[in-house]
């Protein structure tokens, strides 16, 4: 495929301070994402349309869907699930008391079902972000990261890849069937004035792995190798995630914060979600296995 030929469309120019988490919603066929610094979860349609907003208590790094219905949702110290046509927002478990400067980052389901999340330092400087593992019970799996992101999973569920984005370090570490993980090493070390955030994986075991600051989405070959890049119209990109029908639109969410304001004049789209055509389509969401009672 070649990237550098495909151009972003703004499907919605919701103007998200820190967009952030978009997921797609199969049995929906809805795209649902976050505005962390502006306590919003928003959605939508694939073309941008049918759009909904929702206000959330505090700051979410994520909004996963659940089987059985309604979202796990990350605040600070908590996991809630949220139920969209009732409004209400259920705790589900209470973490990370002994690091009250913490809040949650990015997200995903992992193929068996389980969630996969990581924390950081919302001030982003102390080395107090750390990645879980929740399927009913909490295990921390990896720790010292001051910006935790991109949870993604190869297609056959063997290896799993964790970011640092101020260490602008993707990892891969081999996981088993039961969720454990090992032989933690780089898969790739970021160049450039970007710096690595949200990634998701396609159907080829290729990593798109979203640039903030450097204004574009990257994929690089399972072994590493950077293959093709996509630019973005304004600097910060954040996640992508695929979607639609047949899996082969790919949405993206961006952000203004940190950008002054001659900045945003100069994109002034900054902080909407994108939406482009890929050959390759990604691989099919996971709902959160949680029975909510």
């Amino acid at each position: 495929m070649n990237a550098q030929s495909i151009t972003p469309r703004c499907i919605w120019p919701v103007g998200a301070k820190l967009g952030e988490g978009p997921v797609w919603h199969a049995e929906e066929q809805l795209l649902y994402f976050v505005d962390i610094k502006g306590r919003k979860l928003h959605r939508c349609n694939e073309e941008g349309e049918a759009r909904d907003s929702f206000e959330l208590p505090d700051e979410t790094g994520f909004a996963l869907p659940v089987h059985g219905g309604g979202l796990v949702c990350g605040l600070p110290g908590q996991l809630v699930h949220f139920d969209p046509a009732r409004g209400s927002f259920k705790p589900l478990l209470s973490l990370e008391g002994d690091r009250p400067g913490n809040r949650m980052n990015d997200g995903a389901v992992g193929p068996d079902g389980a969630l996969w999340f990581g924390s950081m330092d919302n001030g982003e400087t102390a080395p107090t972000g750390a990645l879980y593992r929740y399927d009913g019970g909490l295990q921390r799996h990896d720790d010292g990261y001051v910006i935790t992101n991109g949870p993604a999973f190869s297609p056959d569920g063997r290896t799993f890849y964790h970011t640092d984005t101020l260490g602008k370090i993707v990892y891969a570490f081999d996981v088993d069937g039961r969720g454990k993980l090992s032989n933690k090493r780089t898969f790739v070390t970021i160049a450039g004035a970007g710096h690595p955030d949200g990634s998701a994986v396609d159907a080829e075991g290729c990593v798109w792995i979203a640039s903030f600051g450097g204004g574009r989405v990257e994929r690089y070959a399972p072994s590493g190798e950077l293959l093709d890049f996509i630019v973005f119209p304004c600097p910060n990109v954040t996640k992508i995630a695929f979607g639609g029908p047949d899996l082969r639109t790919a949405f993206a969410t961006t952000a203004w914060k940190g950008m002054s304001e001659e900045a945003r004049a100069r994109h002034p789209l900054a902080g909407a979600v994108f939406a482009f055509d890929v050959p390759v389509p990604g691989l099919a969401p996971q709902p959160f296995r949680l029975d909510i009672q």
